[in-house]
């Protein structure tokens, strides 16, 4: 377990942002973080972010389950939300022009399965095989789940922005 103070610090920051993009809450995501390096400490773990970030995930699944908070949602509202959501691509050139509290409510509309691989996808830029290797899931959901977050996210945007006007 080596590393600097300035590595550590980035490694917590980093930890901190994807806590905060699973719980969409400051405290909880403190507490999370928290848990999860108190975790990684007593098993003597890599100082990674890949494997600060697994933990920091399966703690969060943990306490939901222990909460009660995961939601669960069948095939057929599913098959409802996809049909809703505009079937555009996403581009690199879109803009979303949205007030911090707009896009804020945006971000609380979507699961919190949604907000990590969304977070780890644009903010820490891993590639879709990465989020897989991370999240242990296959290539092809990570894939799936980010062309109908980004869709849902541009929906949502549209009709918040409407609503302002």
């Amino acid at each position: 377990m080596t590393g600097t103070s300035g590595e550590l610090g980035d490694l917590m920051q980093r930890g901190y942002r994807f806590a905060l993009s699973l719980t969409h809450d400051s405290s909880r995501a403190e507490d999370l973080l928290q848990d999860a390096w108190f975790s990684v400490l007593r098993v003597k773990g890599p100082w990674s972010r890949s494997y600060l970030f697994r933990t920091v995930r399966n703690r969060f699944i943990d306490e939901c389950r222990r909460d009660g908070r995961v939601g669960m949602e069948t095939l057929q509202d599913h098959d409802n939300a996809e049909a809703a959501v505009d079937s555009q691509s996403w581009h690199d050139d879109d803009r979303v022009f949205a007030t911090n509290g707009a896009f804020d409510r945006v971000l609380g509309n979507l699961r919190a399965e949604e907000r990590a691989v969304l977070y780890l996808s644009a903010v820490e830029e891993y590639t879709a095989q990465q989020v897989a290797d991370l999240l242990d899931w296959p290539r092809g959901t990570v894939l799936s789940m980010l062309h109908r977050t980004r869709g849902k996210l541009r929906q949502l945007l549209d009709v918040d922005a409407k609503e302002l006007t």
